[in-house]
Order: C-alpha cells, then structure tokens, then sequence
C-alpha cells in the first residue's frame, strides 16, 4: 500500500514539473534558456516527466516509467552540477524513485510459490 501511495504522490510531483513545461509557460521558458537549453529540449523533458508520470500510475508499466523518470533526474543532477545549484531535490526523488523500481526487480524471485501479495 506505501508503495501504491508513493507512486501515485511521484506521479503528481512528475505532472506538475512537466504540464509546465509542455505549456511553455514564461518560467519554465526562461529555466531553460538560463541553463543553456533549447526549447525543443524543454518540450522533450516535460514530455519524458508527462509519459513517467502517467505510467507510473499504470502497473504493468510503472516500473519503466520509473526507470524513465531515472534518467530524468540524472540529467536533472547533471544539470545542477554544471550550473552550481544544489542537487538534493532531485536526487532525493531519484532514491524515492529507485525505491519504487527495487522492489519490482526482486517481485518475482521473492514471491515465486508465495501468493501473498509483496
């Protein structure tokens, strides 16, 4: 049930980083243009949060959205790093994320001739 309630938590976190982004709104605008990016990349960034987002309220894809949602973090730590800031937000959401993708890995081998629900 934690689980559950983090992913759907992660997912809300996720929507409304990337609607933002996707709307093009001045802040969001303006983020990238200070970091260096374009804003094709702003586009694709909030799309990859959007797509994460809504598959991690998906079980069957949860975990790939997850392991998407990874990736933008890392890129989101990257970032933070080469312009000086503090990578402490996204690196906790990244273990919260992680978090959510651990126990999916182990699911099968833990559970195999159990039918308790992990």
């Amino acid at each position: 049930m934690a689980r559950k309630i983090l992913g759907v938590l992660l997912a809300l976190l996720f929507l409304f980083a990337g609607v933002p982004k996707l709307l093009g709104t001045a802040q969001m605008v303006e983020a990238f243009q200070q970091m260096g990016y374009s804003q094709t990349f702003r586009v694709l960034v909030g799309l990859a949060e959007v797509t994460g987002a809504v598959a991690l309220l998906v079980p069957r894809v949860a975990l790939y959205g997850a392991v998407l949602l990874i990736g933008v973090m890392l890129g989101a730590v990257w970032t933070l790093l080469t312009i000086g800031q503090s990578v402490i937000p996204p690196v906790v959401i990244g273990v919260l994320l992680v978090a959510l993708v651990v126990p999916h890995s182990r699911a099968p081998a833990a559970t195999a001739g159990s039918r308790d629900e992990p």
